[in-house]
C-alpha cells in the first residue's frame, strides 16, 4: 500500500468485510492505527532553532536529503502535527536518525 520511506510502511495491514445493499461481501483493506514510536533507538543529530518562516519540509530536506520524511522529525519531537514544530520562532527540534 505504502513506499518502503513512508511511516506507514510497517504498519500491519487489516480487511474489513462490509455487505453491500445487493447482500454481497466486499473486503476493505485498511492499515492498522499508527502510535507515534518512542524515541529509543533513535540518535539524535541535531537541534535546530526555528526562524520566521521555516516549514517542516525544507529543514528535513536540508537535514535527512528528503522533504517527505517530516514525519521523522515529528515522531522523535512526539508531535502529531507538523505545524506544532514550526509555530514559533526560537523553538528547537531534534533532528535524528531514527530506528526505522
Amino acid at each position: 500500500m505504502f513506499d518502503s520511506t513512508s511511516r506507514y510502511y510497517d504498519i500491519e495491514n487489516a480487511t474489513l468485510s462490509v455487505k453491500e445493499s445487493d447482500g454481497q461481501e466486499h473486503p476493505i483493506a485498511y492499515k492498522q492505527r499508527r502510535f507515534i514510536p518512542t524515541s529509543e533507538g533513535n540518535m539524535v543529530l541535531l537541534e535546530h532553532i526555528i526562524v520566521q518562516q521555516d516549514r517542516l519540509d525544507n529543514i528535513t530536506n536540508t537535514y535527512l536529503g528528503d522533504p517527505t520524511q517530516f514525519w521523522r522529525v515529528c515522531d522523535v519531537n512526539h508531535v502529531l502535527l507538523p505545524c506544532e514544530l514550526t509555530r514559533e520562532a526560537g523553538q528547537r527540534i531534534k533532528i535524528a536518525l531514527s530506528k526505522y
